[in-house]
């Protein structure tokens, strides 16, 4: 299952069928967030400070116990929808409305950190091919600022000393949540004395063209491997990470239709075989709506083997392509 809403059908479809994969057992800890944290608590995973609260009053008093700044975000919701750093109780009071056709939120300790990702294949639980991306900046601040043109880059050195931890973290939340067979997609924290703190961790690929940048990176076919490793136990292709990848999500400014793009054609220049993909709207087309997908209006890749070049590159992607809407 693609989609994160429908993760719980698909497991109870395949009780009915008896087919293969996560039961529905399984699959509730990667959907309901408070259940997740409960059961790598338990496994001794460094997690934030969490509670699950059903009111207002319930959200205030495990506020009162965890501490600003803090997270709240759905128990059961998908990427950062519905999600809201509150450092005080003026903002706090400014949030709750926003939260009240929510069933149930997830009141968690912000972290401090540097949030990338560690994305996995695996069979029979064996990891047969790993990921780790980085997101820039941070989630929540690009969903909180439509300016920002949101960055994801799939990492060359994923051997790097500095990202062990979070190898290790992740490999620690498979194993206490015993998944098997599948597409994992967890996010976690670096903080600046170095730990890696867990996020969040969904049973399915990650979005937002996070699985074309691998590709990229390698020069390979993850989904093609993805479908080797259920079918067939295992990923055939050889791995080895030439580039960096990163990925530029564009916002148009204004609102209606797209009318003028400016700046690609002397990127393009500068960049030339650095860019790896261009897909934007159209001139004409309406644009959308930047609140509901990361993708928003449009994204370019590039890669190189170097990390400081590629994020050169994307900051300058980032400040110089520009889309108008009237």
């Amino acid at each position: 299952c693609l989609w994160e809403p429908g993760m719980l059908i698909a497991a109870k479809l395949r009780e009915v069928f008896g087919l293969p994969g996560m039961s529905v057992a399984q699959t509730v800890p990667f959907r309901d967030k408070e259940q997740m944290k409960q059961v790598l608590d338990a496994a001794g995973v460094r997690t934030p400070r969490h509670a699950e609260a059903r009111s207002e009053d319930a959200i205030r008093q495990a506020v009162a116990r965890i501490g600003y700044p803090i997270i709240l975000k759905p128990i059961a919701g998908a990427g950062s929808a519905d999600t809201y750093r509150v450092g005080d109780d003026r903002e706090l009071a400014r949030v709750l409305p926003r939260l009240r056709h929510v069933a149930s939120v997830s009141v968690e300790e912000f972290v401090e950190g540097q949030e990338y990702t560690y994305d996995t294949i695996c069979a029979d639980g064996r990891v047969l091919y790993e990921n780790i991306a980085m997101y820039r900046p941070n989630a929540l601040v690009s969903r909180s600022n439509e300016w920002i043109s949101p960055q994801t880059i799939s990492l060359r050195r994923i051997d790097a000393d500095s990202l062990a931890p979070g190898r290790a973290l992740g490999r620690q939340v498979l194993e206490a949540l015993g998944f098997r067979t599948g597409f994992t997609h967890m996010e976690w924290f670096l903080t600046p004395g170095g730990e890696a703190v867990f996020g969040e961790i969904g049973g399915r690929p990650p979005g937002a063209r996070s699985v074309d940048l691998m590709n990229y990176a390698s020069d390979i076919d993850v989904y093609v491997g993805w479908a080797e490793a259920l079918v067939r136990g295992r990923f055939s292709q050889r791995v080895e990470r030439t580039y960096n990848a990163a990925c530029i999500f564009k916002r148009a400014q204004g609102q209606g239709r797209i009318r003028h793009i400016e700046g690609l054609a002397d990127l393009q220049r500068r960049f030339g075989a650095h860019i790896a993909h261009i897909d934007l709207l159209p001139i004409g087309a309406t644009r959308r709506n930047w609140k509901q997908t990361l993708v928003s209006d449009g994204y370019l890749v590039v890669r190189h083997p170097d990390l400081s070049r590629t994020l050169s590159m994307a900051d300058a992607v980032g400040r110089e392509l520009q889309l108008y809407a009237v």
